[in-house]
């Protein structure tokens, strides 16, 4: 008998301890509720990040669009502005020497009333006298618009701004190297060559 009951005994421990672990514990029924609820906000995480990359793409294209813009619009406007320079240079260039020839133009009269003078006149004298007058105005013309005659007679010779046209015995040392003669002079035009001067030079 008693045997009996100890296998009784002993068997209802076991059956409790059994029922016990078919039953969950609170940290499982816990465990299992984060992993849930982990699965549900690592589910909302993915669809917002392919929310914000769709809405950086959208971004990005209209970003595009603004600038593909801005470029077509600069683009038309830099050809505008380089036709319109153009013509402006163009315009420029054949009207370039319009102030210069509207000085000339005096000297220009003075000539032909010159040439309409010397047609009767038997005074060498005077007609000497009016081309001079003629001449100092054209030099005061010109040079009132920056042509200046350059020096070279007695100046040593200068690549920079005489051309030599040949070179002859010196009479003296100290011409040597020197301009002793000028066969077409040099100008300037605001300091800047604008014709060398023929020369010739003492050897």
């Amino acid at each position: 008998m008693f045997d009996k009951k100890k296998t009784v005994l002993q068997e209802e421990p076991n059956k409790m301890a059994e029922n016990q672990e078919s039953v969950p514990s609170e940290d499982n029924i816990n465990s299992t509720n984060e992993t849930i609820d982990n699965n549900d906000i690592v589910g909302e995480d993915d669809t917002l990040i392919e929310k914000d990359i769709v809405s950086d793409e959208e971004k990005l294209k209209a970003e595009v669009v603004t600038l593909n813009d801005k470029f077509i619009r600069l683009y038309a406007e830099f050809d505008n502005y380089k036709r319109r320079t153009q013509k402006e240079r163009v315009d420029l260039l054949k009207t370039a020497n319009k102030e210069i020839i509207l000085a000339m133009l005096p000297v220009l009269d003075d000539f032909e009333r010159a040439e309409k003078a010397l047609a009767g006149s038997t005074d060498v004298a005077a007609v000497k006298e009016g081309i001079t007058i003629v001449h100092n105005k054209l030099k005061n013309i010109l040079g009132q618009k920056g042509l200046t005659e350059m020096e070279a007679l007695g100046q040593s010779f200068d690549a920079d701004v005489h051309e030599a046209i040949t070179s002859v015995p010196s009479p003296s040392n100290e011409n040597k190297g020197k301009v002793i003669d000028q066969m077409e002079k040099g100008y300037l035009l605001n300091d800047k060559v604008i014709r060398f001067a023929k020369v010739i030079i003492g050897a």
